[in-house]
């Protein structure tokens, strides 16, 4: 054999094995029925459009118009490495509040971080271009990017577009915005919910996006959720960044925090509800209720989006030293390659969970540990359920959706975070992501 042949043969196989491990069209976790039907919020519309900043086949930016008077609030990645949008967007919160509308352009496919003064230059001339077009003052325009970091955005092509997307604006293009954010994502993540406050209707709608480098440090992706409820800035931004810790902080896909994290939640006040002025009023109550709802499905989504993934894994920690000790737990069993790819081969190795609780530093006893695999005992007072049958574990982990329960033994503290599994799928992905 000489050396073409052998080359053509190792293309052969690499195709092969490429073929045999390529990903699905739609993650086999997404939810039935495809992209949730969003309500309508009053003072909100959206557009989309393609302007080749990486993807040459389908929509790349989107733009959101929301109502004069709108009140913003918004939670950011902590990476000590943030993009230049996350910069400029919590430079503009700290504004506070302002009579004038507000725009959000987002596009995919470079995130415009650790690009310098160069980055700096593309967030300023995107909003002045927003802003002279749009009539909305510069510091009302909001952006974001994600994609490969390291590389100048194309910030012309991007801008070309603005005079196209403020001419298509509409109420009913939520799904159109929400595809054109998306990088390695399988299926386009909505959620929505439909109530009344004191009798008077009340809307919510989101979108996000995010598969891979996802892991709590704020949020881990792009997340927009629009409102019509009346209420001020400042407790809009109180019950964000409290509903933030029990849901997008509460997932990991991979243990990786992007440069370009960034959650932002706009309420337009155009419902005839009245104002929450008060974050435990009853009224914050039942708002804050259906925004956690809205939340924690995208949230849930994300998981179910992330990179080759094939089980959707919830885990509960109990009696926890205290809530956060319980969350670091938590954190730990989910971050385990060893306890993901277990996962990923159905394997009941119910051992690595007891590793994930003991690397996670936190007080713990192992004679009082407990363990379930759904509503499976497992192990308990420091060793395996006499109850427990290995065919049962292995029965179990068949499922898609599983349930890793620990209690700890030691005190009232909970808490509950979702992942996914790791599979070669997700080496594949990002093996040549950039290239």
């Amino acid at each position: 054999m000489n050396a073409d042949q052998k080359i053509a043969k190792l293309e052969a196989e690499l195709a092969t094995l490429r073929a045999q491990y390529s990903a699905p069209a739609v993650s086999p976790l997404a939810p039935r029925g495809g992209f949730q039907k969003l309500p309508v919020v009053k003072g909100i519309r959206f557009a989309a459009t393609g302007a080749g900043v990486k993807y040459t086949d389908r929509d790349d930016v989107m733009l959101i118009e929301c109502a004069a008077g709108s009140s913003v609030a918004g939670v950011f990645t902590q990476s000590s490495t943030r993009s230049a949008s996350v910069l400029d967007c919590q430079k503009k919160l700290l504004l506070g509040t302002s009579n004038e509308p507000v725009a959000i352009l987002v596009n995919s496919g470079n995130s415009n971080a650790f690009t310098g003064f160069h980055g700096e230059n593309s967030v300023n001339e995107i909003c002045n271009s927003v802003s002279n077009i749009m009539g909305i003052t510069s510091s009302r325009v909001f952006t974001a990017s994600t994609g490969v970091i390291g590389e100048l955005l194309p910030h012309d092509r991007i801008i070309e577009k603005i005079e196209e997307l403020n001419t298509n604006l509409d109420e009913n293009s939520a799904e159109d915005a929400a595809r054109a954010i998306m990088t390695t994502d399988t299926f386009a993540k909505g959620a929505g919910s439909s109530f009344s406050l004191n009798g008077l209707p009340v809307k919510i709608a989101g979108f996000a996006k995010g598969s891979g480098m996802i892991s709590p440090d704020m949020a881990t992706m792009l997340v927009y959720i629009v409102t019509d409820v009346a209420i001020d800035q400042s407790v809009l931004q109180l019950i964000l960044s409290n509903l933030n810790e029990k849901t997008f902080n509460s997932i990991t896909v991979d243990s990786d925090t992007s440069t370009s994290d960034s959650l932002m939640v706009v309420a337009t006040g155009k419902s005839r509800a009245s104002r929450i002025t008060n974050a435990f009023s009853n009224d914050a109550l039942e708002f804050i209720e259906k925004l956690n709802e809205v939340m924690v499905s995208l949230s849930q989504q994300v998981v179910r989006d992330g990179e080759g993934a094939t089980k959707f894994i919830e885990i509960i920690i109990k009696g926890a030293a205290s809530n956060a000790s319980a969350k670091t737990v938590g954190l730990a069993i989910a971050n385990s390659p060893l306890i993901k790819t277990a996962a990923a081969g159905e394997d009941p190795n119910w051992g690595r969970v007891v590793m994930g609780v003991g690397k996670s530093g936190e007080p713990a006893d192992r004679d009082k540990l407990t363990i379930w695999f759904g509503d499976i005992l497992v192990a308990k007072d420091g060793w395996v359920s006499p109850s427990y049958a290995e065919q049962e574990g292995l029965a179990y982990m068949k499922n898609t959706d599983l349930q890793f329960t620990v209690d700890l033994g030691i005190g009232d503290g909970s808490a509950t975070v979702w992942t996914c599994d790791l599979t070669h799928q997700y080496i594949v992905i990002n093996a040549d992501y950039r290239s």
